[in-house]
């Protein structure tokens, strides 16, 4: 058995420049990612793709490996992570002869991430032989009760709930935007992360926060600090 961790980390980034090494208490945001998976014994390997030089000095400073850069087409706005992860387990195979069997992506801005749940998320995906496992929390508010506006009034999205009390209503889940493992084999066959063979490892909201701006940032910097006092 061998095991691939891989961290998308691209130089470009709109919303918030250079965010992938953007300082985050005290250093570079994706080293969170990197000692977590190293730290996890989990993987024969770390790696990051990236496509920018800067990235990989730190990438390789803080233990992860770059075996090779992301080529241009998956290094675009328009690049998905399936793209991103074929395109490493294929420069593995081709150029470094190496085949892994499972494989987990990581993303660099999330440093929310624990050892634990990444290897919990790893045994049930492996015990429970699915397909891949990731990380999902609840809805903090019922999404049925979910309201939209149309030409200037508010409207229920599902008015058939607008009286159904919240504890009635099933609960519901998102990604929480930290990391998916996966089979290799069963992956580049389905060129899907998720499939009808997927499960998941619930978190709840103070280990979770998407970044997507500076408000995002700072959140996930109280969160983290709150979550080192309980430790």
């Amino acid at each position: 058995m061998s095991n691939l961790c891989i961290i998308p980390a691209r130089g470009g980034s709109k919303r918030i420049p250079r965010k992938n090494i953007k300082d985050f208490l005290g250093k570079p945001i994706i080293t969170y990612s990197i000692e977590v998976a190293l730290q996890s014994k989990l993987f024969d390997e770390v790696m990051v793709s990236t496509d920018d030089e800067e990235i990989a000095t730190i990438a390789k400073d803080y233990g992860a490996k770059v075996p090779f850069f992301r080529s241009k087409v998956n290094s675009n706005d328009f690049a998905t992570t399936v793209d991103v992860l074929k395109e490493v387990l294929n420069e593995y195979k081709n150029k470094e002869q190496k085949i892994f069997e499972f494989g987990c992506c990581i993303y660099p801005t999330a440093p929310l991430i624990s050892i634990k749940k990444i290897s919990e998320g790893f045994f049930k995906m492996k015990n429970g032989k699915y397909d891949s496992i990731f990380p999902i929390v609840p809805f903090s508010f019922p999404i049925q009760r979910a309201l939209k506006i149309e030409n200037g009034k508010t409207l229920f999205s599902q008015p058939e709930h607008i009286n159904t009390r919240s504890q009635d209503l099933d609960k519901r889940y998102h990604d929480a935007g930290q990391w998916y493992w996966f089979d290799c084999n069963k992956f580049v066959k389905s060129n899907q992360i998720i499939t009808n063979n997927t499960s998941s490892i619930i978190l709840d909201e103070l280990t979770v926060q998407d970044i997507d701006n500076e408000t995002d940032w700072k959140l996930a910097e109280l969160k983290y600090e709150l979550l080192q006092n309980f430790k």
